[in-house]
């Protein structure tokens, strides 16, 4: 089903994010130097756009993606997708601008999609052993692990951190799944096409991530994209299970 690994694409979404986009962009070149970059930015209006703009000038390895307005994680990450699906990427990573995703982690996510027969999705998990969270207050850990636990037992997804947004993906994975039919906004993106994923028959595998919370601008995070998460989890949940109860009713 897996193609070989080959040019690598980091997406890395940014709104309000000067403080951290060039440093995030450095790690990401120490880490793995043949990796190209794409920012994708929702019309920060702190300069975030222009600083990359800089180094895109500067770095060949640097592309920007321009949008006029921030329309959610989601969406901008779909927008970067859809640019790496256009050019020859067939490794295609998305990584936060914060710091909470470790560059210097990045070489094992790579490796995991050609070992043992390889993945075809690489999630970088903070809840397999050997992963672990940094800095956060135990209200976050709390609601973040509730949400992997809500998200698991609501899909029967066999996945530990299925919230996670650190991610390698094959190219082919990007391909079938059809993202421009993808909708969902805020976070629950992640478990969105986690399960696509899982549901297309295709290799998942965790290995462990540090995960640090960040140091400089403010969380996204919010009541609305918590809201959205567990209600449309819990929708694919039930359309789940309505399929698997149709087929084993249905007479041979």
């Amino acid at each position: 089903m897996a193609e070989p690994a080959g040019p690598v694409l980091v997406v890395i979404p940014t709104y309000q994010e000067r403080e951290n986009i060039a440093l995030i962009v450095k790690r990401v070149h120490a880490a793995v130097p043949d990796a190209d970059v794409l920012v994708v930015d929702d019309g920060s209006p702190d300069g975030t756009g222009e600083i990359a703009d800089e180094m895109a000038a500067a770095d060949e390895r640097v592309k920007v993606l321009h949008r006029t307005e921030k329309a959610g994680l989601g969406a901008a990450y779909v927008a970067g997708f859809g640019l790496a699906l256009a050019g020859p990427y067939q490794v295609i990573v998305e990584m936060d601008a914060d710091g909470s995703h470790a560059p210097e982690d990045l070489p094992e996510l790579l490796a995991a999609l050609d070992s043992g027969g390889g993945a075809d999705l690489v999630l970088g998990s903070r809840y397999v052993p050997g992963g672990r969270v940094v800095n956060w207050p135990a209200h976050r850990q709390v609601l973040s692990r509730g949400a992997n636990v809500y998200a698991r037992l609501a899909l029967g997804a066999p996945v530990k951190d299925i919230t996670g947004g650190y991610r390698a993906f094959r190219r082919q994975v990007l391909e079938e799944l059809d993202i421009a039919t993808v909708a969902s906004t805020g976070y629950c993106f992640q478990v969105d096409m986690a399960w696509r994923a899982l549901q297309a028959g295709f290799r998942v595998r965790e290995v462990p991530i540090t995960f640090t919370e960040r140091e400089l601008g403010a969380s996204k995070m919010s009541t609305a994209v918590m809201f959205e998460a567990l209600h449309r989890i819990a929708s694919w949940g039930l359309q789940h299970r309505f399929r698997r109860f149709r087929r084993s009713s249905t007479p041979a």
